[in-house]
């Protein structure tokens, strides 16, 4: 079988993880220039009010000195650590997920993420990753792309996961979830919302997913 193409994300929705592990080899996207609206720096979780954006911020070509409308590598992308956005996403988690039932078991796991500073927003979404990596309890090994290119072959291309605002078509079969009763299950959000949801099952429905 052909490993799976796929780019690194912020820990990455409930889609780009059924491919992970349902993937024999994967390998993930290194020389891509970064673009918005994307799984990079957004993730969807599940507030009391339905689905809430947390976006890192990140620093534009003007802030580097760059001129404006310079394309960056993905690879090159540094985080806005003057604005504390790393607080906001840690409130935002456990006023959601508080009282799920796996959220403390990980909890001590997933804090230094928020506690520590990253410059580089590759290198933290590498780290996030392996920490569901870890989750799951699945080997954390990949290979990284050498050149970009538009059709590769060789693999089954799933970088189109990394969209955020594209509709790929995959529907999640229900999990419990938080806030269910008030707004109904929503579909495709932060893997994090299956893994303290569920817990240790979450690796057997992730691979009972079909995209």
């Amino acid at each position: 079988m052909d490993p799976v193409l796929l780019h690194p994300s912020y820990f990455g929705p409930v889609s780009q993880w059924v491919a992970f592990t349902k993937a024999e080899a994967v390998v993930f996207e290194s020389e891509d220039n970064y673009q918005k609206q994307t799984y990079r720096n957004r993730m969807y979780i599940y507030d009391a009010n339905g689905k809430l954006t947390l976006n890192i911020p990140i620093k534009h070509s003007a802030a580097l000195g760059l001129p404006k409308k310079t394309r960056q590598k993905y690879r090159d992308i540094q985080i806005e650590n003057e604005f504390p956005w790393q607080l906001q996403h840690w409130r935002a988690f456990k006023a959601s997920y508080q009282t799920s039932p796996f959220f403390e078991f990980y909890e001590d796991e997933l804090r230094p993420l928020y506690k520590n500073k990253f410059k580089y927003l590759l290198d933290f979404n590498y780290r996030c990753m392996e920490f569901v990596a870890n989750s799951l309890q699945i080997e954390w090994t990949f290979d990284q792309t050498s050149e970009f290119e538009l059709k590769p072959e060789g693999t089954v291309d799933r970088r189109n996961l990394i969209n955020a605002k594209l509709d790929s078509g995959f529907e999640s079969e229900r999990y419990h979830q938080v806030f269910e009763e008030k707004q109904g299950f929503l579909n495709n959000l932060c893997v994090l919302d299956l893994i303290f949801n569920e817990g240790p099952a979450s690796l057997a429905y992730l691979k009972e997913q079909t995209l």
